[in-house]
C-alpha cells in the first residue's frame, strides 16, 4: 500500500475529513450541455467567509483540497483564496476549463505550489468541444492554457466526460494528451441536475457502447482484473462501505452548504451557520450516510457485484434511496463484466445475444 493510500485509509477509519471539495462559485464562462449546475449567483460566500472556512478545514485535519466551480477564475479573488490555502499547507488541486489562464496566471499557479490542474476537454476536434461548451474558440484557448501550464512544469490532467456528442473522440483526445505530455482521464458519468432535473441524462452514452470503453487497455489499467467476472462477496465485503463520502471526504458549495459529496445532494449543514467540525461530527445526515454498510443495501447486498461495483450512493440517492441501487453503476458493472446485476435481474432483464431485453429506465429523481 502506498503512503497516500495508507494515509487515506487511516483517515477513513478514524473519521477524519482528510479531503474536501470546495466550489468557490457556480458562475461560469461556459455553458456545457451536460453541466448539472445553476450558474446564477444566489449569494456565494465572500472572500473573508471562504478564508474562514479554509482555516476551519485546516484545524479539522483536511489535507487534500480541491478548488472547483463553476469556473474558479470567474472570482477575482481566486488567487487570494489560493494563496491563503497554500499558507494553510493544503495539497491543492484546481478544476478549471482554463480559458482564463495565460502565461502570467500559469507562472503564479506554479509559484504557489499547486499540486494538480484538472482541465475539462471534450474532444480533439475544436468544433465538437466548442459545441459542448457553447463558448466559441474555447478549445483553442484551453489548449493554449494547457501548454502554458505544462511549460511551467505543472502537473496537468485532461478530464474527458463521455457523452453522445463526443463518444467517438476519446481515443484521439487521449493521443493528443500524450503528445502534449499531460495525463488523461475519461469518465462516462452524466449526473442529474442538482435541482433534480433528469433531462440531461439523455446525453448518457448507450450502455452497449461502454463495452468498448471498458475493454480498451489504453483507458483501463489492470484490464484482466477490472473486467473479470465478479467474485462472491465475503463477510468483510458486506461489512464495508460504498465510498469515502461523509467518512473522510465532503463537499462545500459556494453558499456554504455541506454535502457528503458533490454528487450526493443531501443537505447536511451550512458553514455560515455552524462550525465545520460541528457539522462533520454532529450532522444527522452525515451520521446516517456513515451508518450504511453494504449489508444494509436493499438490492445490492444480494448482488454478485457488491464488492467490485462503482456504486455511487449519491446517484442512488437521486434515484430514490441512498440504500438502493444506482442504475448507471449497475449498467457499468454489466457492460464491464457481462454479468447482469441483481437490480437488472430484479427489473426483469434477461440476456439475449449478450444484451438485456429490457432497456434500463432513466433515473426517477426525488430529492
Amino acid at each position: 500500500m502506498s503512503l497516500m493510500s495508507e494515509m487515506s485509509q487511516k483517515a477513513f477509519d478514524l473519521g477524519v475529513p482528510i479531503s474536501v471539495h470546495l466550489d468557490v462559485t457556480y458562475r461560469c464562462n461556459e455553458r456545457c450541455v451536460h453541466c448539472y449546475l445553476d450558474h446564477d449567483d444566489h449569494g456565494e460566500m465572500t472572500t473573508a467567509e471562504i478564508k474562514g472556512v479554509l482555516d476551519q478545514l485546516a484545524e479539522a485535519g483536511v489535507f487534500f483540497l480541491t478548488f472547483s466551480g463553476g469556473e474558479v477564475f470567474m472570482r477575482r479573488d481566486f488567487f487570494d483564496l489560493l494563496e491563503h490555502a497554500r499558507r494553510r499547507l493544503f495539497n491543492v488541486k484546481i478544476k478549471t476549463n482554463a480559458v482564463m489562464i495565460h502565461e502570467e496566471e500559469a507562472r503564479r499557479i506554479r509559484s504557489l505550489g499547486v499540486d494538480t490542474i484538472q482541465i475539462s476537454v471534450y474532444s480533439h476536434r475544436p468544433e465538437v468541444h466548442d459545441a459542448i461548451t457553447k463558448l466559441p474558440h474555447s478549445f483553442d484557448r484551453t489548449m493554449k492554457a494547457i501548454r502554458f501550464l505544462r511549460d511551467e512544469g505543472l502537473r496537468v490532467t485532461i478530464a474527458n466526460v463521455l457523452m453522445t456528442a463526443n463518444l467517438s473522440d476519446h481515443y484521439h483526445l487521449q493521443k493528443l494528451a500524450a503528445e502534449m505530455g499531460v495525463h488523461y482521464t475519461v469518465d462516462p458519468t452524466i449526473t442529474p441536475m442538482m435541482d433534480g432535473d433528469t433531462s440531461v441524462l439523455a446525453l448518457r452514452i448507450p450502455g452497449e457502447e461502454l463495452t468498448e470503453v471498458f475493454h480498451n487497455p489504453a483507458l483501463v489499467a489492470n484490464m484482466e482484473e477490472f473486467c473479470a467476472p465478479p467474485k462472491a462477496p465475503t463477510e468483510d465485503d458486506l461489512e464495508g462501505y460504498s465510498c469515502s463520502a461523509a467518512h473522510s471526504f465532503c463537499y462545500i458549495s459556494p453558499y456554504g452548504d455541506v454535502f457528503p459529496c458533490v454528487q450526493f445532494p443531501l443537505p447536511s449543514g451550512n458553514v455560515r451557520k455552524q462550525k465545520f467540525l460541528d457539522i462533520w461530527n454532529l450532522s444527522p445526515q452525515l451520521k446516517e450516510v456513515r451508518s450504511i454498510q453494504a449489508k444494509h443495501l436493499t438490492v445490492c447486498s444480494s448482488c454478485s457485484h457488491v464488492n467490485s461495483c462503482t456504486r455511487c450512493p449519491g446517484l442512488a440517492y437521486m434515484e430514490g434511496s441512498m440504500r438502493g441501487p444506482s442504475t448507471a453503476d449497475c449498467e457499468k458493472s454489466y457492460y464491464r463484466t457481462g454479468v447482469p446485476t441483481a437490480n437488472m435481474l430484479r427489473q426483469g432483464a434477461e440476456k439475449a445475444g449478450g444484451m438485456p431485453l429490457v432497456q434500463i429506465q432513466p433515473l426517477a429523481v426525488s430529492i
